[in-house]
């Protein structure tokens, strides 16, 4: 009959303490875990992101002018593709609680890491691939919310980068560019639309109409032909969507056990950060001013 005698194997001790099989397997793992093949990854490039910057990631809709055709995306804007975006960044700063700020227009979403983020050792490879994908399952996963029977026809796919900004300054400045960019864009796809939709025209025409126009152009053909002021469109539109923490006060109620065996309701508060939506301008100072923990003092 044969009996087994448990072994443990500790940390500094020697195989020569081992019984004999356990003492094969133990010397058989240590040298596949040193194998002559581990200066394979003397290959691998340091991309660790330089301490005391703000990580960017910013990811972008890859080919999404042909994903908005194939699923018929509302021209110019269609709500219920920007609030699939938003959802999937939401999620994602729920994943990373290191992002201070999120800010996103049409196909794109930039991700601001605090300063002092240590998230997967600050790797940029790690950190894009893990944004990017967490955002991409989002998209698909809660596709439903908000297309509803809509079918998705095939996967999305999203591109990504990392910039590192080492100011404050600089990092607003970034932020700034992507509204300006939002504002821009926002405003020629209302006209040329509009032109198109209630104008008449075809798209080449349309495209034709606009060319070297200014930003006042493109408002003087809206309010003169059409009656619409640009001001007066959705600030969703117009601003983009920027994701911030916020704190709130959460009062639940919770059964407590008395020492007489007797059990009492007790009303407890708790705070707790949840992500928000705002569309506003944070181009200007007042925004900063409002959120003023968002940034991290440059001394």
């Amino acid at each position: 009959m044969c009996t087994f005698t448990p072994v443990i194997i500790r940390r500094g001790i020697t195989s020569c303490f081992l019984p004999p099989l356990v003492r094969l397997f133990h010397s058989s793992s240590s040298t596949m875990a040193k194998s002559k093949f581990e200066y394979v990854r003397n290959f691998e490039t340091d991309d660790t992101c330089l301490r005391n910057c703000y990580i960017v990631v910013r990811l972008d809709g890859r080919n999404f002018h042909k994903f908005a055709e194939k699923h018929k995306f509302t021209k110019p804007n269609d709500n219920r593709a920007l609030g699939l975006m938003t959802r999937s960044a939401h999620s994602v700063m729920e994943e990373l609680e290191d992002i201070i700020i999120a800010y996103g227009q049409s196909d794109e979403f930039s991700f601001v890491f605090k300063r002092t983020s240590n998230w997967f050792k600050r790797r940029a490879s790690k950190l894009m691939t893990h944004v990017a994908s967490q955002f991409s399952s989002s998209y698909v996963f809660y596709w439903k919310e908000f297309f509803g029977e809509e079918p998705l026809l095939y996967p999305p796919g999203f591109d990504g980068r990392v910039v590192l900004y080492p100011s404050n300054r600089n990092l607003r400045d970034y932020l700034s560019w992507r509204q300006a960019d939002c504002h821009v864009n926002n405003l020629y796809n209302t006209v040329f639309w509009t032109l198109v939709q209630k104008g008449g025209l075809t798209t080449a025409q349309a495209e034709d109409r606009l060319k070297g126009t200014l930003a006042a152009d493109k408002n003087e053909i809206l309010f003169s032909e059409f009656d619409i002021n640009y001001n007066n469109e959705s600030a969703l539109h117009r601003k983009g969507t920027t994701l911030i923490w916020e704190k709130v006060n959460e009062t639940v109620t919770k059964r407590v056990k008395l020492p007489n065996e007797e059990e009492k309701e007790v009303h407890v508060t708790r705070s707790r950060k949840r992500v928000r939506a705002l569309h506003c301008d944070i181009i200007g100072e007042q925004f900063w001013e409002d959120h003023p923990d968002i940034l991290e003092d440059d001394n």
